[in-house]
């Protein structure tokens, strides 16, 4: 069994919870019983934004909570979506009477659980919308989903729509933008070294030293080709070409770019992706308005990187640089 630094395999995720509360109680508070974190003061009158998932995904989604993004974070088991009963939980701590808008990834669980939360918000009269995000590119349909899967993008969805609410615009705009911002990015992703769940025996999948997997998602599964390890430059330009190739980008465009670590790639790693992405999109006219290296949402000690490309308007980089007490 592959080693970790935890406890009890089955106390992983609320052991986990209250680490970050106690990190972080000048901005955030725990609420009992569930594995939720809140922003200690919510705006009144605010659309209220929520988020979440199964674990394993850190800093996704409760380092994301405070002013300027997300109100609440739902936290699952390791790669589990949370219960419908939590999530419910989350809407009533957070709505303020202005609607509670619900930023969810494209997996089935996931859907399925907050859209029968919202159901559930309903019937106190709690209005709740929900946009889907499903930014990789790699896969239409998969285990886990029909569709394209929800990964890394997802933090500009967070950061920009909660820029949205911040400025006190209703739900009704909030949503606009955060489908905006779905509709204009897209992320690839790759791994040469797999994840293990803790408890489990086995890692979820395998690789040798010579293989690496193309297209993968954020739970481990296995991705959409293995092929055999060349240089970083060349694996970021296949991925930056597939990107290109599913986004309205012409000369002059702006674009945000993340390089995404997944969990267990060093900071060494990411910036030389960096640097080579920068070239490709300066060689097409591309601008890079803004960067974003580092690990921005995980697979537990997944090796490996992710490459986002959000193209931007004047309305996008203004939310984009909204003032947010997270730190991106």
């Amino acid at each position: 069994m592959k080693k970790k630094l935890i406890n009890k395999p089955e106390n992983v995720v609320s052991e986990m919870i209250e680490g970050i509360y106690l990190a972080n109680q000048d901005r955030l508070r725990k609420i009992d019983n569930f594995n939720i974190v809140v922003r200690k003061e919510l705006s009144a009158g605010k659309v209220a934004l929520i988020s979440g998932g199964g674990s394993g995904h850190e800093p996704a989604h409760a380092g994301y909570v405070g002013r300027g993004m997300l109100d609440a974070a739902v936290s699952g088991a390791v790669f589990t979506s949370p219960t419908p009963d939590a999530i419910y939980e989350a809407i009533k701590e957070v709505d303020s009477g202005s609607g509670v808008l619900m930023v969810v990834k494209n997996y089935t669980g996931d859907v399925m659980n907050f859209e029968m939360a919202a159901e559930m918000a309903a019937m106190d009269d709690i209005e709740v919308e929900q946009v889907i995000v499903n930014d990789d590119i790699a896969v239409e349909d998969s285990l886990y989903t029909t569709g394209r899967r929800g990964v890394a993008g997802t933090v500009f969805v967070h950061k920009i729509a909660g820029a949205e609410a911040e400025k006190g615009s209703d739900l009704k705009k909030v949503v606009s933008t955060a489908e905006k911002v779905i509709k204009n990015v897209k992320t690839k992703g790759v791994a040469i070294n797999p994840c293990r769940v803790p408890g489990a025996e086995k890692s979820t999948f395998s690789l040798s030293e010579k293989e690496i997997e193309m297209g993968i998602g954020i739970h481990g599964e296995p991705g959409t080709e293995r092929q055999e390890i060349r240089e970083v430059d060349q694996i970021v330009e296949a991925i930056i070409s597939e990107l290109l190739s599913e986004l309205d980008l012409r000369e002059e465009s702006e674009v945000a770019l993340m390089i995404n670590g997944m969990g267990g790639t060093p900071l060494m790693e990411l910036y030389i992706a960096n640097r080579k992405a920068h070239q490709l999109l300066e060689e097409q006219g591309i601008a890079v308005y803004k960067t974003y290296v580092g690990e921005y949402m995980t697979s537990l000690e997944m090796a490996g990187l992710s490459v986002t490309l959000l193209k931007l308007d004047p309305e996008l980089k203004e939310l984009l640089d909204a003032e947010t007490e997270i730190n991106l």
